[in-house]
């Protein structure tokens, strides 16, 4: 997919052989001097690579070639490449070849065939198992001035050759050419998630042009184009319904469990299915390639390249280690026959054995693996994590800071009460309906969300607006309008007490006692009195008493931040379980207290919309941008994007980074564990050749085995 960037074309390509960062330094160099070609960006967690290039200089063509001939063919269209059968993989085949060839030397062996056959057996075995792992290391020391894993397990076959143990290193070439070759597969596992994201939009979308129903591939879809989305079918790309009503399962995206009533003027996603009866006529307000699910793939593919801080420790650690072990292996080998005139045979035997045994394989893999299957596995369940130093931080997460509106409540003011004074002016208000009525025949008038609650109670109830005339808004009090040639006022009981000088003690009692409920108190009447209240209230969501809960079982300690009234904020913090509550916070003041709280308990999640809690989410450990589907600002700002207005997403995104943590801190105690285990017996002269190479390659399988366990929900 070529598109316009700004300082030139960018080409974004899926490429096949692309599994390790190996790789992606072949490609690099490989490109490197293309004329017109002015960056190179490769994702090797997603076997992609993104070129931007001088149209005018060179073109899609020449640069798909390029990668061609290097030996990584771009795939068509945004589809992950698939490793290549075993009986295809030159890895696997060669590392087969190697086992065969092994086997053969040993029986040919075992028949008394002279010596030399065998042994030539053997050196055959050890070329052909070794030839991609020792082209690899001499690649990264020739350009990369780096030792790594391949190089030592290259020295050492030679070595152990050298010494007239030519079995032992075609054994030693055979086992880790097996562990190699599984790379690739060990990497397509990881991508599962990826893949799975990718196979969520349909392939074609059923468009009207011209008057005509015609199928058209989803990539060519335009802003603007009205697609049809019929029963059971996935939704091409994100738009907004024109024509129809039906049920939405967004669980694909957001992670929903409950389908969703969408209907027109209703948001649709790519990859949501539509689960009712009815079509949806839909206009795409994105293409293809900018939708949704389009964002979520990039989001999770750059955040499979950003490493967690242990894994940066890890990598430093690895690039100083393996060159120690290589120097350590040489001092081995020479200084006891040099200062205490210890045969040479053992010591180099030795030596060889301790290279092999000290080779940290397990450990470099064990975090990588772990986060990028664990961030896969985030997202498929509608929980985007930007990296895996933020997995690392939500694991050690020990409050959370939540904003009020839209994140506990709804953001919605609903009617929740209606009253009539008990002495309100005879013969103007009989009834409820009626009070109704005329607060919804001056509130259609404002745009205000207490009044739009009044006008939407008003349609819910069937209560017919009046119609009054000369409407005019009393900003921070209410509204007023003519009704009937008397003058009716609508706002807040300090409206009638110190503007109007009406007293209203005739409702005083049930206007603190539903302002103590958190509820917002909107009064009706004239200039002789109140008619009657209307309470309003931000709507709880259904399940956010059960998600603070949850967060304290995982002895998480829980803090409102809002701009809100403090009577309002106390009541809904009691009403769900909430242990702090900071409020009548502007912005600025929700930044220092959630310094504040960082300072008191440690690492801190802020849990806001993205847009106005900006500054509050960046200021935290980890910013959690909550009901982020769709919304360009709230997935760029977060850390952390919960797809769905759903609080125990939070809980699903702190459990999984604990989980995730448990077994990174396993994998590096195991790899830890044998490698000390091997060093020990392979210095002490215990284990042999054939052991360490088994332990080094079963500890390395145990590991990625252990790391997969992520990919589960």
């Amino acid at each position: 997919m070529a598109t316009t960037a700004k300082r030139g074309k960018e080409l974004e390509l899926y490429v096949t052989n692309l599994d390790c960062e190996h790789d992606a330094g072949v490609i690099e160099r490989g490109l490197d001097g293309v004329p017109g070609l002015l960056e190179v960006r490769i994702y090797p967690k997603a076997a992609k690579v993104v070129l931007t290039y001088d149209p005018e200089r060179t073109s899609d063509e020449t640069l798909k070639e390029r990668l061609q001939a290097l030996g990584f063919p771009p795939q068509r269209g945004r589809v992950l490449a698939e490793p290549p059968k075993p009986w295809r993989n030159p890895k696997v085949l060669t590392s087969a070849a190697s086992g065969v060839l092994l086997l053969v030397g040993w029986l040919v062996g075992l028949a008394g065939v002279p010596e030399p056959v065998s042994t030539g057996l053997y050196l055959v075995a050890i070329v052909t198992g070794g030839y991609f792992f020792g082209r690899e290391a001499i690649e990264e020391l020739i350009f990369e001035r780096a030792i790594g894993i391949e190089l030592l397990m290259s020295t050492a076959a030679v070595v152990a050759t050298a010494m007239g143990q030519a079995a032992e290193g075609a054994m030693l070439v055979f086992l880790y050419s097996i562990s190699e070759a599984a790379e690739g597969y060990t990497e397509d596992k990881t991508r599962s998630a990826i893949r799975a994201l990718m196979d969520l939009a349909p392939k074609m979308a059923l468009v009207r042009r011209d008057g005509r129903e015609v199928e058209i591939p989803v990539e060519e879809l335009a802003v603007d184009d009205v697609f049809i989305v019929r029963p059971g079918q996935a939704v091409a790309t994100d738009g907004v319904v024109l024509v129809g009503e039906s049920s939405v399962n967004q669980a694909p995206v957001t992670g929903e469990s409950v389908h969703v009533e969408k209907g027109p003027g209703d948001t649709v996603f790519a990859g949501t299915i539509n689960a009712g009866e009815g079509a949806l006529e839909v206009r795409a307000t994105k293409t293809f390639a900018d939708n949704t699910i389009a964002r979520i793939i990039q989001m999770v593919e750059e955040a499979q390249e950003r490493k967690g801080k242990s894994q940066r420790f890890i990598e430093r650690f690895g690039r100083r280690y393996s060159p120690a072990v290589l120097l350590f292996g040489v001092l081995l080998a020479v200084v006891p026959p040099l200062a205490f005139g210890a045969p040479w045979e053992t010591w180099i035997t030795r030596a060889t054995v301790f290279i092999v045994a000290a080779a940290p394989c397990a450990l470099v893999i064990s975090i990588p693996i772990t986060l990028v299957a664990a961030l896969g596995t985030a997202a498929r369940n509608g929980v985007l994590i930007k990296g895996g130093v933020y997995v690392e931080e939500l694991a050690k997460v020990r409050v959370v800071a939540l904003d009020k509106t839209g994140t506990i409540t709804r953001g919605e003011p609903e009617v929740t009460d209606v009253l009539l004074c008990p002495d309100g002016v005879a013969g103007r208000i009989s009834s409820s309906d009626e009070l109704v009525a005329v607060a919804a025949g001056i509130e259609r008038r404002s745009e205000h969300p207490l009044a739009r609650a009044i006008v939407r109670y008003a349609e819910a109830t069937g209560a017919r607006p009046t119609e009054p005339a000369e409407f005019r808004a009393l900003p921070g009090a209410g509204a007023m309008a003519r009704l009937d040639g008397a003058t009716v006022y609508i706002g807040s009981p300090d409206l009638f007490q110190s503007r109007l000088g009406v007293a209203v003690d005739a409702v005083r009692e049930e206007i603190e006692r539903l302002q103590g409920e958190g509820k917002t108190v909107v009064l009706v009447g004239d200039e002789r009195g109140p008619w009657g209240l209307v309470a309003i209230r931000d709507t709880i969501r259904p399940n956010a008493r059960q998600a603070i809960a949850a967060l304290h079982e995982l002895g998480v300690k829980v803090a409102m931040l809002t701009g809100d009234n403090a009577r309002t904020a106390h009541a809904i913090a009691r009403e769900v379980g909430i242990d702090e509550v900071y409020a009548d916070l502007k912005p600025e003041d929700k930044v220092a207290k959630v310094r504040e709280l960082a300072q008191q308990h440690g690492h801190v999640a802020m849990v806001g919309d993205g847009v106005n809690d900006a500054p509050a989410l960046a200021e935290a450990t980890v910013g959690v941008a909550m009901g982020a589907a769709g919304t360009d600002v709230a997935l760029e700002t977060a850390d952390v994007a919960l797809m769905a207005d759903d609080l125990e997403k939070l809980v699903y995104a702190l459990r999984l980074a604990r989980r995730t943590q448990g077994v990174v801190n396993q994998n590096l105690a195991l790899s830890a564990a044998v490698i000390g285990a091997l060093v020990v017996g392979a210095i002490a002269g215990v284990f042999t050749l054939p052991i360490a190479v088994l332990g080094h390659e079963i500890s390395e399988f145990v590991v990625i085995a252990s790391g997969l366990r992520m990919l589960r929900s």
